[in-house]
């Protein structure tokens, strides 16, 4: 089995406001396999976040195709809302977030396992650093 484990984070100037996701893959022991940064237009912080986490799923599948349903994954956020509704622990209500929830549904059953954490903002500095890096790009 294949264990990975990823930190993404999305955010927007505004809410919402021009927007962008960060996503960094990690082996079990912590090593930086891949790291991706995407502007993502006009979009509420929510959207960023989903978006993160799309754009992380699809690298792994896009790496491991041939590999995808021997990995085990874990998904570290920043963001509690979208963690609490990808667990099912909050129902979603939002309109806007309803396409990428599915989407994000859809994506990981391509994986043996995949499991979602919160995790304070601080420990996810890269990600956070690569969606600022993208967002200081359109001043």
């Amino acid at each position: 089995m294949i264990k990975l484990i990823t930190f993404t984070d999305g955010g927007s100037r505004g809410n919402p406001g021009p927007a962008a996701c960060g996503a960094v893959i990690k082996s079990e022991i912590g090593e930086v396999l891949f790291q991706s940064s995407k502007y993502i237009g006009k979009a509420t912080n929510n959207q960023a976040e989903y978006g993160a986490l799309i754009l992380a799923l699809e690298k792994l599948l896009e790496i491991y195709k041939d590999e995808n349903k021997n990995i085990d994954l874990k998904c570290y956020l920043d963001s509690e809302l979208v963690v609490k509704q990808l667990k099912k622990e909050y129902r979603m209500k939002n309109a806007g977030l309803k396409p990428l929830f599915y989407q994000v549904c859809d994506l990981i059953l391509n994986f043996h396992s995949v499991k979602f954490f919160h995790i304070p903002r601080e420990e996810n500095k890269l990600a956070d650093k690569l969606v600022n890096i993208e967002l200081d790009k359109i001043r």
